[in-house]
């Protein structure tokens, strides 16, 4: 039993390493960057409460004091005054300072908020003295005692702030090393990441390398020509595909030479079979008939008319063996056909040929729009009661040459356009007039070979009737040439 190969993928090793590397590299940086930022906030937190801190020395020592003497000296009344509001503040100030401090820094601004509290008690006594109408010099004493405790606030922010700059530079010192022992490492992980992505370079062109050197291997056998060169089965998933896509190449580069050979045998079957199609002793017959029986009528006109349009039809049909005529030959030709046919089916067929002369000297493959007429005349308009009309048109749209032959006859089912369209892609050639439509698969075979172009006829059809139609390169006498020297 076989050995099963584990598919590996090239995205997948290239991915596998990268991952590898972006986590040595950014884990180390990760973790500094947080580290930093910690203390960052910290410091910048610290430097904040210091900035607060110091605002708050100037309302201690100096506004506080200076609101009592105020009140003191009776310049405002203790309801007019601002004391207590600034007090509270001081000490809600102090309050929210006091939850983010440190420990060791927060017994400074303990001792602060509660003599804010003695500050208050102090004012309360000077409210008391004054309703109670005292002498001025009772509340000059406790305007004194203000002042000393307000200094001793003061004195503990100025403590807190030094704690807090000592603090800070203790951070500060940290956050240096550990920006040093970051940078360490990671110089230490750069130096090892490059060793790994070298390991793993080698690893995966190695992986790469042996499967894509066969594969240059057979592609240059298969361009020399040795088309059954075949790549073995690989590991690697993306070449896995390419792989398979590679002989399955071959195998289409085989069939499609053999195809090719047959392909070349069936062209020449195909343009004899056409020729002999075209040349029906049916037709021939039924022709010079029809011109005995307008000389016998006397109708002269009508047998030069006949004559001619036969010797035109032929003429052209034949072509000296060239290919390719002009496009005013090949509506020579349907008219001739038409001329002709209409006196057999004057009662049941109508034409219209509208082709304009400007498209005239454009060259296409002979014989291309006679089938499809005589297809019209034969599968549409004959079998249908009351006949119809027969209407080929010729455009140029984008450079390309556009024909259509429409008919209004009995139209095909989709069933028999299915089975045609079916016989038109298998490309085999036939002269069975009992299976229909014979010359449209021919046309088709030809317009394919000869043009080297995917599509061929496109139909169309229903009820109301069939039209049928293709589009080829616009070409000049002179490209006409030149491509045939080439393939000569």
């Amino acid at each position: 039993m076989a050995k099963i190969r584990k598919e590996k993928s090239i995205i997948g090793k290239i991915d596998s390493m990268s991952q590898r590397l972006v986590i040595m590299l950014v884990f180390p940086i990760f973790v500094s960057l947080v580290l930093m930022l910690v203390y960052a906030g910290r410091y910048h937190n610290a430097i904040k409460r210091m900035e607060t801190i110091a605002s708050l020395k100037t309302v201690v020592s100096e506004d506080i004091p200076g609101n009592v003497w105020d009140i003191v000296s009776g310049r405002e009344t203790v309801a007019e005054s601002k004391v207590y509001a600034t007090i509270h503040e001081v000490h809600e100030t102090i309050s929210e300072i006091m939850e983010g401090a440190d420990d060791e820094d927060r017994l400074s601004l303990v001792v602060a908020d509660r003599t804010m509290q003695t500050l208050e008690n102090y004012v309360n006594q000077i409210r008391d003295n004054i309703d109670a109408g005292r002498p001025v010099v009772d509340n000059e004493e406790i305007l004194n005692e203000v002042r000393d405790v307000a200094n001793l606030v003061d004195s503990m922010l100025n403590e807190y702030i030094a704690r807090e700059i000592d603090s800070t530079a203790r951070r500060s010192s940290i956050l240096r090393l550990m920006i040093l022992i970051t940078a360490i490492l990671e110089g230490i992980v750069v130096i090892l990441a490059w060793f790994l992505r070298n390991k793993s370079m080698k690893n995966t062109a190695a992986f790469v390398r042996r499967p894509i050197d066969r594969l240059e291997e057979v592609t240059a056998k298969l361009a020399e020509g040795t088309l059954d060169a075949r790549l073995t089965e690989t590991e690697v998933a993306e070449l896995r595909n390419l792989t398979v896509q590679v002989n399955t190449m071959a195998d289409r580069l085989e069939d499609m030479m053999e195809k090719s050979h047959k392909d070349e045998r069936n062209l020449r079957k195909a343009e004899l079979r056409m020729l002999q199609a075209q040349i029906n002793p049916h037709f021939l017959y039924n022709t010079l008939d029809a011109i005995i029986w307008k000389a016998e009528a006397g109708e002269k006109d009508e047998v030069i008319q006949l004559t001619s349009a036969l010797s035109n039809f032929f003429r052209i049909s034949l072509s000296s063996g060239a290919d390719w005529i002009p496009i005013r030959q090949e509506r020579k030709h349907i008219e001739g056909y038409l001329t002709i046919q209409q006196t057999r089916y004057r009662d049941i067929m109508r034409y219209e040929i509208d082709i304009p002369d400007e498209i005239g000297e454009y060259y296409i493959l002979k014989l291309l729009l006679q089938p499809l007429v005589e297809n019209a005349l034969y599968h549409g308009i004959k079998i249908k009661r009351g006949g119809g009309t027969i209407r080929v048109v010729g455009r140029v749209v984008d450079d390309m040459l556009e024909f259509s032959v429409t008919d209004t006859g009995t139209g095909m089912t989709p069933e028999q356009l299915e089975m045609l369209n079916e016989r038109m892609k298998a490309g085999q050639p036939t002269v069975s007039e009992g299976s229909g439509g014979f010359g449209l698969v021919n046309v088709n075979l030809r317009l394919r070979l000869y043009y080297n172009q995917a599509e061929g006829l496109q139909i169309i059809s229903d009820e109301t009737g069939t039209t049928v139609s293709f589009r080829v390169p616009c070409r000049t006498k002179e490209e006409i040439e030149e491509n045939e020297s080439i393939s000569g």
